[in-house]
C-alpha cells in the first residue's frame, strides 16, 4: 500500500526532470542565429593630411649658463630663481682673501722685477763707457746689454701677471652679462666652486623660440604652427636644428621662431604645435602604382604568419588589406597600402579575425 505513492512521486520528478532538459535545448540559439561579433573600427587618414603633433617649450632665444671665472667660496649670493635681472648687475660674491693676497705677491714680483732691470740697466750703461775707454772688451758689452734685455722681459711678465690677478680680485663679483630672467639657480652661500662651474642660467630678454624635439625618423618640417589656449594659432619658422639624433632619447633637437609669442606667456610654457608632414618615402605599392601612405591605430595592424596587414570592413565584413609599415609609434602606424579615405578599419583585436567574417561595427 505504501510503494505506489512513491513509486507515483518518482515518476513525476523524472518527468519534470526531462521536460527540463527539453525546454533548455529549445532555448539555446543555433548556429545560423547567433549574433555576429562586435568590433571597434576606425577612419584610415592619409598621412600628410593627419600631420604630427607635438608639445614643445617656450624658450629664450640665447640661455647662458653663469659661472665665475675664477675658483673660491661663495659668500654672498644677491639673487633667486624666476628674478629678472639688469645687465651688470651683481649675483653672486667669492670670498676676495686669496685675490687680495694673489695680487700682493704679483705687485712685490713686479716691483722687484722693476728694481732688477734699473740696476741691469745701471750696468749696461757702466760697462759701455769702459768699453769706449778700452778698459773692456766688447764683449762684456754684449753680456751686459743682453742681462738688461732680460730683466725688461721679466719685468714685462710681472706686469702681466699683476694685471691678470687684479681682474681676477674683479671676478669674485659675479654679474648678468645682460638682462632676463635667471631660469635657475644653483650656488649657495658656503659652497665651493671651481672656475667655469655653472652656479646659474640666464635666460636673456628678447627673442623667444619654441623647442621641439621630433621622433629620430622625421625631419624637422621649414615651418609649422602653434595653439594657443584660446584658440589663436601662430605660425613658427624653423632656426636651427641639430645635425646628430640624441642617443639616448632617439629625437632631433629643432629651434622654431615664433614672433607673435604673446608677452604673457611665460618661458617655459608648453606649446601644442602641429606640422604638415609630406608623404614618406617608400609609399608605394608591391607593382609600384604609388599606393599612398596612411595613418592607422597600431592595434589595428595583423601580423600573423600572411604578413602586415589590416583588416577592413564593407558590408558589414571582412577584408583583409596587405600593407607595408613605413614607421609606428605607441600610438600609430603609418603604412603604404591600397586604402582609400574615410574607409574603416578594425582597431583591435585583430588576432581572433578571418576572411569574410561578418561583424558587427562599432565606431572608436
Amino acid at each position: 500500500m505504501r510503494v505506489a505513492p512513491l513509486r507515483l512521486t518518482s515518476i513525476t520528478l523524472l518527468a519534470s526532470f526531462v521536460w527540463l532538459a527539453v525546454g533548455c535545448q529549445r532555448a539555446e540559439p543555433t548556429d545560423g542565429q547567433a549574433q555576429p561579433p562586435v568590433v571597434v573600427t576606425a577612419a584610415v587618414e592619409p598621412w600628410a593630411a593627419a600631420g604630427l603633433g607635438l608639445s614643445g617649450t617656450v624658450r629664450a632665444r640665447i640661455e647662458t649658463p653663469l659661472a665665475f671665472q675664477v675658483g673660491g667660496r661663495i659668500t654672498a649670493r644677491r639673487v633667486d630663481a624666476g628674478q629678472a635681472v639688469q645687465a651688470g648687475q651683481v649675483l653672486f660674491e667669492l670670498d676676495p682673501a686669496d685675490l687680495e693676497q694673489a695680487v700682493h705677491a704679483a705687485e712685490a714680483d713686479a716691483a722687484a722685477a722693476e728694481a732688477a732691470l734699473r740696476t741691469a740697466q745701471a750696468e749696461l750703461e757702466r760697462v759701455r763707457a769702459l768699453a769706449a775707454q778700452g778698459f773692456v772688451s766688447p764683449q762684456a758689452a754684449d753680456r751686459a746689454q743682453l742681462s738688461a734685455r732680460e730683466a725688461a722681459a721679466r719685468r714685462d711678465a710681472a706686469q702681466a701677471r699683476l694685471a691678470q690677478v687684479r681682474n681676477g680680485r674683479a671676478y669674485a663679483q659675479l654679474r648678468a652679462p645682460a638682462a632676463g630672467v635667471l631660469t635657475e639657480v644653483s650656488g649657495q652661500p658656503g659652497q665651493v666652486v671651481a672656475a667655469g662651474q655653472p652656479v646659474a642660467t640666464l635666460a636673456q630678454a628678447g627673442v623667444r623660440e619654441v623647442e621641439i624635439f621630433f621622433p629620430e625618423d622625421v625631419a624637422p618640417p621649414s615651418a609649422g604652427q602653434m595653439l594657443l589656449p584660446d584658440g589663436r594659432a601662430i605660425a613658427l619658422v624653423l632656426r636651427e636644428a641639430a645635425p646628430m639624433v640624441d642617443a639616448l632619447a632617439r629625437t632631433r633637437r629643432a629651434r622654431y621662431r615664433a614672433d607673435a609669442l604673446p608677452p604673457e606667456l611665460p618661458l617655459g610654457s608648453v606649446a601644442t604645435t602641429r606640422f604638415a608632414l609630406p608623404q614618406p618615402p617608400g609609399g608605394k605599392d608591391a607593382a609600384g602604382h604609388g599606393a599612398l601612405a596612411w595613418r592607422v591605430p597600431v592595434g589595428a595592424l595583423d601580423e600573423r604568419a600572411e604578413g602586415p596587414r589590416v583588416w577592413r570592413v564593407r558590408d558589414g565584413r571582412l577584408e583583409a588589406v596587405p600593407v607595408r609599415v613605413l614607421r609606428m609609434d605607441d600610438r600609430h602606424a603609418v603604412v603604404a597600402a591600397p586604402l582609400q579615405a574615410g574607409e574603416r578599419v578594425v582597431a583591435l583585436g585583430t588576432h581572433l579575425l578571418q576572411p569574410g567574417m561578418t561583424v558587427q561595427e562599432r565606431a572608436q
